[in-house]
């Protein structure tokens, strides 16, 4: 996998959750804002806002998850055909993932260019500006050229306070003093960062409607917020405070990072809020330990909504440790180490009496079993005779199976077999490419490398092959091998044998 198919998989895994955290908060907020700000205060219905990234951060806290272990073979392998090597393919789903990467990557950019574009623009409309002195202002104040541009508080990390040109002719000097309160509250407020944050959010979830409707909402709450604590400072004042509403011109140019007098905020419902009463102390209390409370159910909420499914840990394939006896004597003990995809093959014995040739076939049964298929044959007095056992239960718990014996003339021969998870120190993984070479030579060069010899290798033709192996166990690279040739590798210990794969 590539790093974007890396990149656009974790995308689109975990960007969900946080779709999901986003959508939730979002549709509260604008549920709650309005009543939030008749029983607490603007100030109150703002803080609202708060919970938006408050649940983005529980979606994506770690979650305490319980680990199920899950039989799967955890290596990759890619056998071509005889003289052709298997090319790699993206699958369908991959290109779904990179290509809603690419979309958001593009709209996200496009978003943000369009906001930078917006921000240069007003900023060249202060192009001439003077800088003021006002000796009662800790920031600096700057008289534009053009009626149009400010009142405004421009900036999160240099912010100053932009007048227009003829700011001391169309108010009077009580609006005057509570316009510049009113810039200088956003600065006190750090109301540019919050628009800055507010941006950002919107440029991330730019496919996604409620981005926008919120991105509307909150500057309107904005306003109001700082409406309210500009009230609370100058409480007689609220005549002026509302004819100086009114005499702003409406900007023209959406301002992202800073925050206009009245640019495109309802005027209407900004001055219908001057004549409510100011919520009394214990109330705003009240309306505090409220929102507490939204915000600890909403958290709750998010993180058991996004909880993830149990994680999986893959078993890297099973580890089978047999003992083969007949009558008292210990003809075996193998270990065989699978991935759990082929079945792998033994014999043992010699070629006529008490041989035994046994293909294993091991699979999850679920809670921590496993299924063992045994197929094969056990030579009794000369006559192969065909056996194939299932057997079933708890890994790390050993199994036992009586087999043969069909005419009472042998003693059976007795299968015990322990399985595990993993290949512990018999793990070996083969990494071969191979191109225009010989079945035979490649399966001599994989069984020396992973020490084990062919008895028989005469039995592989020399046919061209070419093939990949990724980090492939070497029992599981040699049966592939012999099975490209159409015949089956049975293991012995560290001796191979190479058959006619009929035994299956």
């Amino acid at each position: 996998m590539s790093s974007i198919e890396r990149v656009a998989f974790v995308w689109c895994t975990r960007g969900w959750p946080l779709l999901l955290a986003f959508t939730v908060a979002m549709l509260l907020v604008l549920a709650l804002r309005r009543p939030y700000r008749g029983l607490f205060g603007a100030e109150r219905a703002f803080q609202l806002w708060l919970l938006v990234p408050l649940a983005m951060l529980c979606c994506v806290l770690p979650h305490a998850q319980t680990v199920t272990f899950v039989a799967l073979p955890t290596v990759m392998q890619s056998v071509a055909s005889a003289t052709v090597l298997k090319p790699r393919v993206i699958d369908s789903a991959t290109i779904r993932d990179i290509s809603l990467l690419l979309i958001w990557v593009a709209g996200t950019a496009g978003t943000w260019m369009r906001a930078l574009f917006a921000q240069r623009r007003y900023r060249a409309s202060m192009r001439g500006a003077l800088s003021i002195a006002y000796p009662a202002m800790r920031w600096p104040v700057l008289r534009a050229t053009r009626p149009n541009v400010g009142p405004a508080m421009v900036g999160a990390w240099r912010p100053c306070i932009v007048l227009p040109v003829d700011f001391d002719e169309r108010y009077n000097a009580s609006e005057r003093e509570l316009i510049l309160m009113h810039e200088s509250m956003h600065i006190r407020r750090r109301d540019g960062w919050w628009r800055l944050c507010a941006q950002i959010a919107a440029a991330v979830f730019w496919f996604h409607p409620l981005a926008w409707l919120g991105w509307r909402a909150f500057t309107d709450d904005q306003e109001l917020a700082c409406d309210a604590a500009v009230i609370v400072e100058c409480r007689a004042q609220r005549r002026s405070y509302a004819n100086a509403m009114l005499k702003t011109q409406t900007a023209t140019m959406s301002l992202p990072v800073g925050c206009s007098w009245s640019p495109r905020h309802p005027i209407t419902e900004r001055i219908a809020m001057l004549k409510l009463r100011t919520p009394s102390r214990r109330r705003k209390q009240f309306g505090l330990l409220t929102l507490f409370a939204v915000m600890i159910g909403l958290s709750g909420f998010v993180y058991a909504a996004t909880q993830g499914p149990a994680t999986i840990a893959p078993v890297s394939g099973y580890q089978l440790a047999l003992v083969i006896t007949r009558g008292g004597e210990t003809l075996a003990h193998p270990t065989l180490c699978t991935d759990g995809s082929e079945p792998i093959s033994i014999y043992s014995g010699n070629e006529s009496e008490n041989a035994l040739k046994l293909t294993f076939d091991v699979k999850p049964a679920g809670n921590d079993q496993v299924q063992v298929s045994v197929d094969g044959t056990v030579n009794e007095s000369g006559r192969d005779i065909a056996v194939s056992p299932v057997l079933r239960g708890p890994l790390g718990k050993t199994m036992s199976v009586r087999i043969g014996d069909v005419n009472g003339k042998s003693a059976p021969v007795e299968l015990s077999m322990t399985p595990t998870t993993g290949c512990g120190t018999h793990r070996m993984t083969v990494n071969e490419a191979v191109k225009n070479g010989h079945v035979r030579d490649v399966a001599q060069a994989v069984a020396t490398k992973a020490g084990y010899v062919i008895v028989n290798p005469d039995a592989l033709d020399q046919r061209p092959i070419s093939l990949q192996f990724e980090q492939i166990p070497p029992e599981r690279a040699l049966q592939l091998i012999a099975k490209i040739d159409g015949k089956e590798a049975m293991f012995q210990g560290k001796q191979v044998r190479i058959e006619s794969s009929s035994v299956r």
